[in-house]
């Protein structure tokens, strides 16, 4: 029985070692162009590039090292011309350093890296979308009752986590049409929604308002706390995956916001001024905004 056993799991590894194999030999006589990506700092951008590249045929197998804003591009050459017109076309100052030839073990292994990758990063891309989701709830909820522009805007960027989050677990096992959607109906929602946080701190600016300053320092401290759950639950990962690593970095600067907040919160029970969160409400509507447009420039 215990034979038999082994010899269908030698079996089973046979078959996975030779499908590889066989997808390796699709990429015979390929090249590997390096990009240089300067605006490439969080899972959106990533998830933009990879995306933009989807629907190439042949496929292409990508590699990220977004600590220094790298992507390297495994394709064949006739490809090259349109691998650089679509990363270029993001916006996000994308530049081809090299374009080099690539012998079949460096394309074995960028596979098999890429698998392992996704396989590790999906139990974790869960709970970081389920952190997100929640205290984008919590935190539109409460900051609508206590007048706080800030923590509405802050709820923006739990929400934009969240749907980068969720568009890549969606993005496993389905087309490329429907990851295009996905990602197109996450980029028009952040759109909406920052822009109506930034007609909202204009209403306010013009009608008053008075912030509860205690609220926004608690919620404020509450989506820290979270934020940084977040990191510990990357820590594992942050120099493992590409995307793990990006996922750490986007977390930190959401970190960066929650003191935003927070300090945003003393200053307004301090001076008695609406001011700071209204500062603090449109810096973070913003950068929603931003994120929202850069997404809706994926192309399939």
């Amino acid at each position: 029985m215990s034979q038999k056993c082994n010899r269908d799991g030698k079996a089973g590894a046979t078959d996975k070692t030779q499908d590889i194999t066989n997808d390796d030999k699709l990429f015979e006589g390929a090249h590997v162009s390096e990009y240089h990506v300067p605006k490439m700092d969080c899972p959106s951008e990533e998830g933009m590039i990879r995306m933009a590249l989807d629907s190439l045929e042949p496929s292409v197998i990508l590699e990220f090292d977004t600590p220094k804003r790298i992507v390297r591009v495994f394709h064949h050459l006739e490809l090259r011309d349109m691998v650089e017109d679509r990363i270029t076309s993001l916006g996000l100052g994308a530049r081809l350093e090299s374009t080099n030839a690539v012998d079949s073990e460096i394309i074995h292994k960028a596979r098999l890296t890429a698998q392992n990758e996704e396989a590790e990063e999906a139990g974790i891309l869960k709970m970081l979308l389920a952190i997100n989701a929640v205290m984008f709830i919590t935190e539109l909820v409460i900051g609508w009752w206590a007048q706080s522009t800030g923590l509405i805007a802050d709820s923006l960027d739990m929400f934009a986590d969240a749907a980068v989050y969720g568009v890549a677990l969606y993005a496993v096992g389905h087309g490329v049409r429907k990851k295009l959607r996905a990602a197109h109906i996450s980029g028009w929602i952040q759109v909406i929604l920052a822009l109506g946080v930034l007609t909202e701190v204009v209403r306010r600016l013009v009608q008053g308002s008075e912030p509860e300053s205690n609220l926004m320092m608690v919620f404020g401290l509450i989506a820290l706390v979270a934020n940084v759950w977040c990191l510990i639950l990357i820590a594992k990962k942050r120099n493992g995956g590409a995307h793990m690593r990006a996922s750490w970095i986007f977390s930190a600067n959401d970190v960066i916001a929650n003191l935003g907040v927070i300090i945003a919160g003393g200053l307004v029970a301090w001076t008695g001024s609406q001011y700071p969160d209204l500062i603090i409400g449109f810096i973070i509507g913003l950068i929603v905004l931003v994120g929202g447009f850069r997404i809706l420039k994926i192309k399939s």
